[in-house]
């Protein structure tokens, strides 16, 4: 199985990459992983937050495969426990996904189309994050599954 991590916006930001980095490589020793940064479509500035989120929504729907497995990380999605999060990782390997792909949304969320499209939808938390703290949050705990489904010390340090 293979994860994919992908968020509109811009690349990672100084304050964050050297986590980001860490915890990408570390999650590398259980599935392959590689990050996607969708940029923000140009000239949006101006446009409605609607008219945004379907152009952003182009290129997300554009780039994902009819068999990919859309986890879309929304405010309004299910809250999972680390050991959820870990049970919903080893159940997607388990029933043989081949890729699963989670989504971070531009500034506005995303469109109706996308969020049809998931699979699942994923809260982290009832707060609102800024967009480069959720690719840490996510990275970390996604790395933290892992350790979690193959029962190592991390998860209670």
């Amino acid at each position: 199985m293979k994860l994919q991590f992908w968020s509109v916006g811009k690349a990672h930001e100084p304050y964050v990459k050297e986590g980001i980095d860490l915890f990408t490589k570390r999650i590398g020793n259980y599935y392959p992983l590689q990050w996607n940064i969708i940029p923000v479509p140009k000239n949006t500035g101006s446009m409605p937050a609607s008219e945004q989120k379907a152009k952003e929504a182009e290129s997300i729907l554009s780039s994902l495969k009819k068999e990919d497995y859309l986890v879309l990380l929304d405010e309004r999605g299910k809250q999972l426990s680390s050991e959820g999060l870990a049970s919903f990782i080893q159940q997607r390997a388990n029933e043989s996904e081949k890729n699963i792909v989670f989504l971070i949304g531009g500034a506005f969320g995303v469109s109706d189309a996308v969020f049809k499209r998931a699979d699942f939808s994923w809260s982290l938390s009832a707060l609102v994050f800024p967009h480069q703290l959720v690719r840490l949050i996510l990275a970390e705990q996604v790395y933290r599954a892992c350790s979690i489904i193959r029962n190592e010390k991390y998860h209670h340090q």
